[in-house]
C-alpha cells in the first residue's frame, strides 16, 4: 500500500477531473481513480464518452466531440501534476480516517490507497432499452438528453420513451425543434404529476404510443427509425423516426458507498446544501453522483471545482 494521500478522487468525468485540476494546482498531488472502459458504469471520462458532438459546454464556439473534450480535461489535470490511474475503485471503507480504497479484490486484507480526503465523482448513467446496437446509436440518433441534444433534430419526426415527469419534461422541450414528437409508453397512463401530462396533452406536437416498447433499432450506422411492440395485442409496427430520447430513468454510481454515506432514495449521494460536504467528515461528493437534477457537463465541472476548494479548506482545517 502507498503512503496516505490528501485527497483521492474516484471516478473521472467532468466534476472529476475539474476537482483533479484544483487540487493539483493546490499542491495536493490528487490521485484519480478514473474506472475501467470495459465498466459498463464509472467509465473514464463519463457519459460524455458516449457523447459525440457537445455544442453547449462554454469556449466551443463550434462544438466538440465528448470524447476530445474529456481527453482535454484530463491532460490538462495531468499536466498540473495529478496521478491519474485507469482502475476502478471495487471497495471503500470510510468508518476510520485516513480513509481507505481497494482496486481489485474487494477482499483483500490490506486497501490498495489510503487518503485523508475523499472526492466522490462516481457520476451516474442513464437507464437504456438493453437493445443490439444501442451503444453504437448514442450520438447517432439515440440519446438520453434532450437539453444536450434536442437542438440537432430540427424539423425530425423523433420519439420519447418513457411515460414519467422527465420523459414529459424532455417531449415538451423537444417539440421545440422537432415537427412531431411522439411519446412511447409501456402502459395506457402516465405516471408523470398531473401538470406535466396537461401539458403534454395541450401541445399539437406531441402524440402518444400507448401500451408499447421499442424491440429493435433500424438504420445501419444511424437511426432510422425504430420497431415498435403493442404489449397488448403482440403487434410490431414501425415508426420511422431519425431520433429516439430515452427518459426512463438514471442510476448513480453509489453502490460501493452504500451504508456509508448519506443518500436520498433513489441512491443519489445527500450533500449539505450550499456545499459538497457529505454527512462522513473530509468526503465530498461531486457532479451527477449527487446531482438528480440538472446533470449536465457544465454543473458538473461547476460542482467538481467547489468539492476540491472544499476539500482544500477542510484539509487545512485539519492542520489548524
Amino acid at each position: 500500500m502507498s503512503d496516505v494521500r490528501d485527497v483521492i478522487i474516484i471516478g473521472s468525468g467532468p466534476a472529476g477531473l475539474t476537482a483533479a485540476v484544483y487540487t493539483a494546482r493546490a499542491n495536493l498531488s490528487p490521485l484519480v481513480l478514473e474506472g475501467e472502459p470495459s465498466s459498463t458504469s464509472d467509465q473514464p471520462g463519463g457519459q460524455l464518452m458516449l457523447t459525440t458532438d457537445v455544442e453547449n459546454f462554454p469556449g466551443f464556439p463550434e462544438g466538440i466531440m465528448g470524447p476530445e473534450l474529456m481527453m482535454n480535461f484530463r491532460t490538462q489535470a495531468a499536466r498540473f501534476g495529478a496521478e491519474i490511474q485507469t482502475v476502478k475503485a471495487s471497495k471503500v471503507d470510510l468508518s476510520a480516517k485516513p480513509y481507505s480504497v481497494w482496486v481489485g479484490d474487494p477482499d483483500a486484507a490490506e486497501p490498495t490507497h489510503q487518503a485523508h480526503a475523499i472526492i466522490i465523482a462516481t457520476g451516474a448513467q442513464s437507464l437504456m432499452l438493453g437493445l443490439d446496437r444501442e451503444n453504437d446509436l448514442v450520438g447517432h440518433g439515440l440519446s438520453t438528453c434532450a437539453t444536450c441534444d434536442g437542438f440537432f433534430f430540427r424539423d425530425h419526426e423523433i420519439a420519447v420513451v418513457g411515460g414519467g415527469d422527465s420523459a414529459l419534461e424532455e417531449a415538451h422541450f423537444l417539440s421545440r425543434f422537432a415537427s412531431k414528437v411522439t411519446i412511447i409508453h409501456r402502459r395506457d397512463e402516465l405516471r408523470a404529476s398531473k401538470i406535466m401530462q396537461d401539458r403534454a396533452r395541450n401541445n399539437p406536437k406531441i402524440e402518444f404510443l400507448w401500451d408499447s416498447t421499442v424491440v429493435e433499432y433500424l438504420g445501419e450506422h444511424r437511426l432510422a427509425g425504430v420497431k415498435v411492440q403493442n404489449l397488448k395485442t403482440d403487434e410490431i409496427a414501425e415508426l420511422p423516426v431519425t431520433g429516439l430520447f430515452i427518459a426512463i430513468g438514471h442510476q448513480p454510481n453509489t453502490d460501493i458507498f452504500k451504508g456509508q454515506v448519506a443518500m436520498k432514495e433513489n441512491g443519489y449521494l445527500v450533500t449539505e446544501p450550499g456545499s459538497t460536504h457529505t454527512d462522513v467528515d473530509g468526503v465530498f461528493a461531486v457532479g451527477d453522483v449527487q446531482d438528480d437534477l440538472y446533470r449536465q457537463a457544465v454543473t458538473a465541472a461547476g460542482s467538481g471545482c467547489q468539492g476540491a476548494l472544499d476539500a482544500e479548506r477542510w484539509l487545512e482545517a485539519q492542520h489548524d
